[in-house]
Formats: C-alpha cells, structure tokens, sequence
C-alpha cells in the first residue's frame, strides 16, 4: 500500500495512551476552515465513547509511531425502516491520522477495520457525521465507502457570559425528575430518528445534570404531563457537562472574532458599569454544556426554549471552565422556528450527517435520506458529542 508495515490494534491503555494522546493534540477539529478547535482528553484518550453501551477504539501504527486512530460505539435506536422501527446503530468517530501520514489510506483501513468490528456485533446502520466543507471526510465515506449522505443539522455554539441572564417573570421554569423525564422522552419522542433505546441511562448518567421544562407561570402543577395535560406552550430540554470528559482549545479563529474578543473583554474591565458581555478566553482549554432532547409545543414555545437557553446560560457561569453552550438541531428549518442563542462564527449550520447499510439493504439506504425529517428530526446522543 506503499507506507510500510501498517498495523491495526485494539487500543490498549497502558501501550497507547500517551501516544494516543499526543496525536490526539496534533490533529485539529472544527466547524469550518476559518475555525480550527483542538480537544484535550485529559488522560482518557476514550473518553468520548465511554459512556456507550458498547465501544471500542482501534489504533494504526507505523513502528512505534502511532499515526491514525478511530473509535466506535453500538446502540439500538430508532430508524424508520419497515419491518420495525429500532435497529442497531454503529457510529463511528474520532477519526485522526497524523499530520505527516495523510492521504496514504490509514484512514479507509481504520474505517474497514471498524466496520468489520460492526458486522461482528450485528449491526444494522453505520453513521458518521463531519463537516459539510471537509472534502477529504466526505471523499473517504461517501465515495470510497459507499456512505449516503443523510441529514445535515445545525451545530449551534453560544458563549457563556460570566454575568447572569434574567428570565422572564412570565415564565417558570422546574427541573423533572430522572423518572418523570424518560416517561415524557418516550411518550414523545420514540418516533423522532435516532432516538436511543437506552434513554433512561443517559439520564442517570453523572454527566447529565437534569432535563427542565418551560412554560408560561401558573400553568402548570405537579407531576408535569403524568395526567396526559400539557400547558398550552411549552418546552422541554436536558443537558450534558461535556467539560467533564475532555476540553477543547481555540488554535485558529477569524480575524473579527479576535478583534471582537480582545475589544469586548477591553470595555469590559475599563468600564464594568456598561455592562456588556465580554467575549471568554477560546485560547485556553475550556469546557461545556450540551444540550440535547429538546422538544416544544404550543404558539409560544419558541421563546420558552429561549428561556431555557437562559437558565442553562445561568447555570454554566457557576460551572468552572465551561465558557460554550452547545446543541445540535435539525437543520435551517428548524433553526428558524427556535429562538437558540449562537455565535454564528463558532457555528456549523450545516453539519453532514452519513449512513451506511451494513446487512446489504441498498434500497432502504437509498430511501432513508429521502424520508422528510421528523419535526425534532435528530435526536442527537450527548455521548457521542
């Protein structure tokens, strides 16, 4: 193949963590060319995928050199698909080869070496998402290996003022309890694609910090929506401290987000009574929040997600280290109909989401980016963020 004697392996912690480690922070991420972002897994090379039902991580070396990486995980979601709505899904990320070795195939090796790992453990779909703009990611799996291009959310990066936001004393919000949670999550949204079979175990999950509702006050009592009642507006989310599990760092960034940064955090210290938001450090590691099983209804239920995004803001400042509120959503549709708060420098507004039949199920592949989206169209799984 004309690099030598290329091996694939199993991670292993004791051999390959510190070189693991060492690519991992000479391989940068990112939204966008203009934005380049490198994560930092604070000793645990795996520790995107630990929280999985199933992972695994697969290594390629060169000698002693590590020179690529990937890593996988395995659950049952949903997926429309006849004859039955659940399926096993693989997905595959943390693909990284080292600066030096691109373009060599280390990349199509690692990625058929974990779907054989796939095959064996009777998956049904193997997904992947990227970059729309990351020609070499999308060549890789939609050329080579015969991915179809699937559904392209909206990545939404919102950063975290150190100043409290004020709600609106027209709206309460209050916090579920683990159970009164999965019941809404599976009343509501079994049908939404991609929804985890598990999802009880994502709420108990140390990482997840609570789901909450919004509604406008005095519309609601206790035990929300055991009774089948529902306000006539509301919005419903939960959120995962990523911070937790690994950091991320700015290395590059347009030239009006540095000026905007340098001149916010300036006015900030001279004149502290403007208050105005100072714009936090992306240049030193820094944790965050995600947001994810967003869901909503009623007229209003636009802004009541927006309330929702101020009380998480509000909850982050009181989080060390954690300067970003994240959440993925369907797309330019949807974006239009919540009221998110983002920066849209730091956002991905279209992110290229992959599939791949792994039992040769050709023509449900084909179809399965032609079925119109859901109206949450993605439940995106906090443990693969």
């Amino acid at each position: 193949m004309g690099y030598g004697e290329l091996k694939i392996r199993s991670y292993d912690v004791q051999t390959h963590r510190a070189r693991v480690e060492d690519l991992e922070r000479r391989c940068e991420v990112g939204p966008s060319k203009r934005v380049v972002l490198f994560t930092d897994t604070m000793g645990d090379p795996i520790c995107r995928i630990r929280n999985s039902p199933v992972y695994k991580m697969l290594i390629a070396e060169l000698g002693s050199e590590v020179v690529g990486v990937i890593q996988g995980s395995i659950k049952l979601a949903t997926v429309h698909k006849p004859p039955k709505n659940l399926a096993r899904l693989g997905y595959v990320l943390g693909l990284r080869i080292a600066p030096l070795h691109r373009r060599k195939g280390i990349g199509l090796e690692l990625v058929l070496e974990l779907e054989k790992w796939f095959t064996a453990n009777d998956v049904d779909y193997s997904y992947m998402a990227t970059e729309k703009d990351n020609e070499a990611s999308v060549n890789l799996f939609v050329k080579k290996l015969g991915y179809a291009k699937f559904r392209t959310p909206a990545i939404l990066v919102n950063p975290v003022d150190r100043r409290a936001l004020r709600l609106s004393p027209k709206t309460e919000v209050a916090k579920l309890k683990i159970e009164e949670a999965e019941f809404l999550y599976r009343k509501l949204m079994t049908s939404t694609e991609f929804f985890p079979d598990d999802i009880g175990s994502i709420l108990r999950n140390r990482l997840s910090l609570g789901t909450w509702v919004a509604y406008q006050r005095g519309e609601s009592g206790d035990g929300f929506g055991s009774d089948g009642k529902f306000p006539s507006s509301w919005a419903m989310l939960s959120v995962w401290n990523s911070g937790e599990l690994f950091k991320l760092r700015l290395g590059k960034a347009p030239l009006s987000c540095l000026i905007f940064t340098k001149i916010s955090r300036l006015i900030d210290k001279i004149f502290p009574c403007f208050k105005l938001s100072a714009i936090p450090d992306f240049f030193s590691p820094f944790g965050f929040y995600f947001m994810y099983g967003l869901h909503l209804e009623g007229p209003s239920s636009g802004k009541l997600v927006g309330d929702l995004c101020q009380f998480v803001h509000n909850m982050a400042t009181k989080t060390r280290d954690c300067k970003v509120i994240v959440t993925e959503v369907g797309g330019k549709e949807m974006l239009r109909l919540h009221n998110i708060p983002y920066w849209k420098s730091l956002s991905c507004p279209e992110d290229l989401w992959c599939i791949k039949a792994m039992k040769n199920e050709e023509n449900t592949i084909l179809q399965l980016p032609k079925t119109p989206p859901t109206t949450t169209s993605l439940f995106v799984d906090p443990r693969e963020v």
